[in-house]
């Protein structure tokens, strides 16, 4: 059995301690890729090397987080372009709106997400998106792109089965699944008995939302397993 975590952040400070310990844990719950997105310019370097330490298991992204866009996002755009020029990415990601903690960039955080759109479909890229408490903004935004072909996953994804519909309607979308599954009364729980296996990717987000039985603690990449045997759970399957 293989397992790819399609999101994760173990390249941050939370990890430098112990890297090595994570990675063997994660290879030893039949991990064999990780996806790493970035957050800002700020985490490019520690975030290219781990990749470049193991490149047989390691997948980088290239983006600007929306929690981070603020007065100077243009330059942090410029970044992210010229990166996009100096290396091989797997998605454009960590991008996307979010209007939980902060509205005062929020012109901005659709004009930065709209720019990276841009950018993925510049470079044939799928894109990785962060969507909190900006579900209309997100879906308004992305129809702007449905006829240009935009793709790929919804991170973290916790919605009813009619917000995975009309995510679906946009073309060719998936849906994240991490460890808010395994979390007692999850909605996610229930929409996932609807949705095909093959709209699903499992991810962990960590060092955030570790399954249970690990809830509260830091999360890593060999917590997979947990969110595999939680959705094989749901759907009636074996991982």
């Amino acid at each position: 059995m293989k397992l790819t975590d399609t999101h994760t952040h173990i390249y941050e400070a939370e990890f430098a301690e112990d890297i090595d310990e994570v990675i063997s844990r994660l290879e030893a719950n039949h991990i064999s890729t990780v996806l790493l997105p970035n957050i800002d310019s700020t985490s490019i370097d520690n975030m290219h090397a781990l990749a470049d330490r193991r490149p047989d298991l390691f997948r980088c992204m290239m983006g600007l987080h929306p929690t981070n866009v603020n007065e100077n996002y243009r330059n942090e755009l410029d970044i992210v372009a010229s990166w996009l020029e100096k290396r091989d990415y797997c998605a454009i990601g960590e991008i996307g709106i979010d209007l939980y903690w902060d509205q005062t960039f929020k012109s901005e955080q659709i004009t930065a997400f709209e720019a990276q759109i841009e950018m993925a479909l510049n470079h044939n890229l799928p894109i990785d998106i962060h969507c909190r408490n900006a579900f209309p903004e997100t879906i308004d935004t992305l129809r702007k792109f449905k006829e240009k072909g935009v793709r790929g996953v919804f991170h973290s994804f916790t919605g009813t089965i009619e917000e995975a519909e009309t995510i679906f309607g946009l073309g060719d979308f998936l849906l994240g699944i991490n460890g808010i599954v395994t979390f007692k009364k999850a909605e996610i729980a229930r929409t996932l008995e609807k949705i095909s296996l093959e709209k699903i990717l499992l991810e962990t987000d960590a060092p955030y939302l570790a399954p249970v039985p690990h809830r509260g603690k830091r999360n890593e990449s060999a917590y997979l397993l947990h969110i595999a045997e939680k959705v094989a759970e749901i759907k009636g399957i074996s991982v």
